[in-house]
């Protein structure tokens, strides 16, 4: 049993004048880790450049996502066993703590020490919200609060990229950490105050061991981790790989439902297909501003621009998803989504082989990000049908487990990749292409998920 503000027969109005403050907080939030994710992408062209840190690019996105496990784990137990309040201030801290280490390290090495302190923050602070949603509102409002959340993006993705490449470009690339570290103090502020004092525990808490779940968070990120390193190895780079994902695999079995890793019906492929469409977006995407700019020499502010069209269509088909979802259905939100990620990732090779007119893979990247706005809400909103009280925290951190394993493997191999064909044309097109394919390894799952309770 969950607090009283859940309620089915609620009208269904996420901006309702009980729901109105909690949303604004947590929206906000959402808003300013886009503004983060959209900022690093962008930049980090040029901060790897400035602190000689090219051999460490990858390192620093799939740090990030490798020790967000950790948090998911530790903040999804956490929630599972009481409220939500203070485990979204402690996720919150960590990550205005990792943007100020990264802000001011004088190294990558440090730099990347930041991003792997904001990674525990993160990951902590996405769990903390989805069970904020599953407590405070009722079920027939998550479709909406989710598609509220994808929205978040449309701001950063009109001024996040151009914001970013501007700051860096007239100012320095370190305000661009310094700046979202400030403003999400204000914005936690505002979350506090509205979400103090609301009866958010559930009245039947999980009970269970936490440790062993959290030892295998650790021994997902190291391996993680080590998957990013393994180009140090030289001729044992691919044994490393090896080591690294069988590590991955085992130690992620017990953090995610039972039967995820064999795509089994229900909710273990909803859990999947998160993995495997991160892996295929995020594992590209950063590689679409570094396109820019190494081959058609874009500033870092007109890089950015490269980005905007993606997140536009993202936030525009979560609204669609939010609105018709389940009049779509999920096989057809699986088919078309997937469809339309396939589709950007050919583009962007066919554009990186042929050195085709830029504007063709901007264009063409709007289709990834309109595939990923019909699959991603509707991925979190069916993983909350599928949840209890007992168990919202351990469902939620698990979607974003797999979310996050996914996208720090992929990062990491399309890196190993993308390195060792360095100095050749194919690196590229190598790096759409096998993003291509995890893509279409997708719709295994995606046409598994079934259907829980999510139709209201």
């Amino acid at each position: 049993m969950t607090s009283p503000a859940v309620n089915r027969s609620d009208p269904a109005s996420i901006w309702q004048s009980r729901f109105v403050c909690v949303t604004v907080g947590a929206v906000a939030l959402i808003f300013l880790a886009a503004i983060q994710s959209l900022a690093v992408t962008t930049v980090m062209p040029v901060v790897s450049a400035d602190l000689d840190g090219d051999r460490l690019y990858a390192v620093a996105f799939a740090g990030t996502l490798a020790t967000s496990v950790i948090g998911m784990v530790a903040v999804g137990s956490w929630c599972d066993r009481g409220g939500v309040l203070a485990p979204l201030t402690t996720a919150v801290v960590l990550f205005v703590v990792g943007l100020l280490i990264a802000g001011l390290a004088p190294t990558m090495p440090l730099l990347v020490l930041g991003r792997l302190v904001q990674g525990l923050g993160t990951g902590g602070q996405t769990v903390a919200l989805y069970v904020v949603v599953a407590r405070v509102y009722p079920p027939a409002l998550h479709g909406r609060v989710f598609a509220a959340f994808s929205a978040a993006w449309v701001v950063p993705s009109l001024i996040g990229p151009f914001l970013a490449g501007a700051v860096t470009e007239f100012l320095h690339w370190r305000w661009v950490f310094l700046g979202v570290a400030g403003l999400t103090v204000v914005a936690f502020a505002l979350v506090v105050a509205r979400l103090h004092g609301q009866p958010l525990s559930t009245d039947d808490p999980a009970s269970g061991r936490v440790w062993p779940r959290l030892v295998c968070a650790i021994a997902v990120a190291t391996g993680a981790l080590g998957l990013s390193l393994a180009g140090e190895l030289g001729t044992w780079a691919w044994a490393a790989v090896v080591a690294s994902v069988v590590v991955i695999g085992l130690a992620s079995r017990p953090l995610l439902p039972r039967g995820t890793l064999v795509a089994a019906r229900g909710l273990p492929s909803v859990v999947l297909m998160r993995g495997l469409i991160a892996g295929a977006l995020f594992g590209a995407e950063i590689y679409v501003p570094y396109l820019l700019i190494d081959e058609y020499g874009f500033s870092p502010t007109w890089a950015g621009l490269g980005l905007t069209a993606a997140a536009l269509a993202w936030a525009a088909a979560a609204d669609v998803q939010g609105r018709f979802g389940d009049r779509l259905g999920n096989v057809r939100i699986t088919v078309i989504g997937s469809a339309l990620l396939v589709t950007s990732l050919v583009i962007a090779a066919v554009t990186a082989i042929g050195h085709l007119h830029p504007a063709v893979l901007i264009g063409g990247w709007a289709f990834a990000g309109a595939g990923m706005g019909l699959m991603y809400p509707r991925l979190t909103v069916l993983t909350l049908a599928y949840s209890t009280p007992q168990n919202q925290g351990f469902n939620s951190s698990a979607l974003s487990i797999s979310d996050s394993i996914g996208a720090a493997s992929a990062i990491a191999v399309l890196g190993l990749v993308f390195t060792a064909l360095a100095g050749t044309d194919a690196g590229f097109p190598a790096v759409f292409a096998i993003a291509g394919l995890l893509a279409l390894a997708a719709l295994i799952p995606g046409l598994r998920m079934g259907h829980a309770h999510e139709r209201q």
